[in-house]
């Protein structure tokens, strides 16, 4: 096992990773923190604290922030990735350039790459393979606002490993008294967890703004659920994380707390702002939208039926109205809602 002051690298200084580098460094490691951005790095390193991303909350000591990649991630056993899945790979590939140990690589990150529907964990995979390095591979997903972690507020999250040993390591890595982590070798529920409840959240954010009731967002949840679900087990998911913190949890998180990035898009988009204009103004990155793209073009090579994603793929990259999707998702063919647990069982 781990011992309680391993160094550890974080690999993204947006919100996220510095929350989780954050919880690292009070709890005693020693964690590089890295940023793409010079000057905002420097900032971080110079007033201990991430006033950009993450303000008001101090750094400790055991916390080191540097633009340097190859100074951050050198010697480090245990690397993290918290950078958004679009950038993904070509960090991670300029990583390994720099990289001369073995290490734990750990996937903060919620997407599906675009061009090639990998998963995070796949994309590395294919990183480390195409030169010739090793690794443990490992994913830590559930309900967990950046800020709320910072705050020190009560948070369950949940670490996938490629083993069990692997899992184990990574929860005794982040558990504290006030974040509470579970084990699972689950990777690929876990990130199509984390990925697909995104762009429910966007349409969980078009509901409230176009001014739909709790009844709407709560039959929204449970049938986007659904297809999450659904598309998880065809890939090879156990339905039972689903049901966990990084299915369910995540999901209602997302679509109903006031702190989703995601879910504000959607109440701007059901308040009829226009998408261009809604992420002009966004200083963080909103997964759901590009994971929009990836995630349909997975269903659809899956043969998996996601009416609520279809409706999200149309709003966003097809122009439909918010209501005209609302409209046709209400006017589908009736269902008898066992034909779910007929499509999990084969």
């Amino acid at each position: 096992m781990m011992s309680d002051y391993q160094e550890i690298a974080v690999i993204g200084a947006g919100s996220w990773g510095t929350a989780l580098a954050k919880l690292l460094s009070d709890k005693g490691h020693q964690v590089s923190l890295w940023g793409h951005d010079q000057a905002h790095i420097e900032a971080v390193q110079a007033e201990r604290q991430n006033k950009k991303y993450l303000p008001g909350f101090a750094l400790a000591a055991s916390l080191t922030a540097s633009p340097d990649l190859k100074k951050s991630v050198a010697g480090k056993p245990v690397i993290l990735m918290a950078v958004p899945s679009h950038v993904f790979r070509e960090v991670f590939r300029q990583l390994l350039a720099q990289l001369s140990q073995e290490a734990i690589f750990i996937s903060a990150a919620k997407g599906i790459e675009n061009e090639t529907l990998l998963t995070m964990t796949q994309v590395m995979a294919q990183e480390l393979q195409a030169v010739g390095k090793k690794g443990k591979l490992g994913v830590l997903a559930g309900p967990s606002f950046a800020k709320e972690v910072a705050q020190g507020i009560p948070t369950a999250v949940s670490v996938a490993g490629q083993d069990k040993e692997t899992a184990q390591a990574i929860q005794q890595l982040f558990f504290t008294e006030r974040f509470r982590v579970y084990t699972s070798t689950d990777l690929i529920g876990l990130e199509l967890g984390g990925a697909l409840k995104n762009p429910i959240a966007i349409a969980a954010g078009i509901c409230d703004g176009a001014g739909y009731g709790t009844n709407t967002r709560a039959a929204l949840i449970t049938r986007g659920l659904a297809e999450i679900t659904r598309l998880g087990v065809k890939m090879g998911a156990s339905p039972l994380t689903f049901a966990g913190l990084g299915g369910l949890g995540d999901l209602v998180l997302t679509c109903t707390g006031d702190l989703s990035r995601n879910r504000t898009v959607g109440l701007k988009l059901g308040q009829g702002q226009k998408l261009a204009a809604i992420l002009s103004e966004m200083e963080m990155v909103a997964e759901g939208v590009k994971t929009t793209r990836s995630a349909w073009h997975l269903a659809c090579r899956e043969g998996v039926e996601m009416p609520i994603l279809e409706q999200m793929y149309q709003v966003l990259y097809e122009e439909k109205p918010c209501a005209e999707a609302v409209h046709d998702l209400l006017l589908r063919d009736q269902k008898d809602e066992d034909e779910f647990s007929a499509d999990l069982n084969g």
